[in-house]
């Protein structure tokens, strides 16, 4: 029995080329802003204090308010979605009527936003166990809804699930040709808010920047 999730991919994410056996290039998809480039993302993953994870003792999401309205009248969530789709057309509340994402994460493509999450690259609970605990409400709100960093992208729903809040030494995006572009913007977000990573972490970076 084929289930809902892949029926609505070999619907919606699968091209006709692709079905016929066709080799297509992956399709261009809008990246956050702010990646750190190879050589600097080298430099700043050497900066970053390693440090044992900290407890989860305390930790809500509810502590990292996220998806707040912006001055255009669109939150963060509806903002990003605009940011990394193509041809993305929304209503007078800001959300989605039209327009396709590419998950970079995947390789799979998505028309409908409902098949899309946004993906906090470090995560909520990640960032609490490496010094967010320590941060007021409007700091930890401020990195939920990050949009000049590298800290937000669109990805596939149920990808976004299965990494939950595990480090790159426990998950990486299955496409290995993101690998590098999924360890800068790691990087470049704990090294702009000062957060701690693992020996393991660190070591699983470094692997992924030997690919870039």
């Amino acid at each position: 029995m084929i289930g809902s999730r892949t029926l609505r991919t070999t619907l919606t994410a699968l091209p006709l080329a692709g079905a016929l056996g066709l080799s297509l290039a992956a399709p261009a998809s809008a990246e956050p802003p702010g990646i750190p480039d190879p050589a600097t993302a080298q430099a700043e993953l050497g900066e970053l204090t390693v440090a044992p994870e900290g407890s989860m003792d305390g930790y809500d999401r509810e502590k990292f308010p996220h998806w707040s309205n912006g001055a255009d009248n669109c939150n963060t969530r509806e903002s990003v979605l605009k940011r990394d789709g193509e041809g993305v057309e929304v209503g007078s509340d800001c959300y989605p009527t039209a327009g396709s994402w590419y998950s970079p994460y995947d390789g799979d493509t998505w028309s409908q936003a409902s098949d899309v999450d946004i993906d906090h690259v470090v995560p909520l609970a990640a960032a609490w166990r490496s010094g967010a605990a320590e941060w007021t409400q409007e700091q930890r709100e401020a990195f939920a809804n990050d949009l000049e960093g590298p800290q937000l992208i669109a990805v596939t729903d149920n990808v976004n699930q299965e990494k939950g809040d595990q480090t790159p030494d426990e998950w990486m995006p299955s496409l290995t040709d993101y690998h590098c572009t999924y360890a800068s913007m790691w990087i470049g977000t704990k090294h702009e808010y000062d957060l701690t990573v693992t020996e393991a972490e660190k070591t699983a970076l470094q692997d992924a920047l030997g690919t870039c």
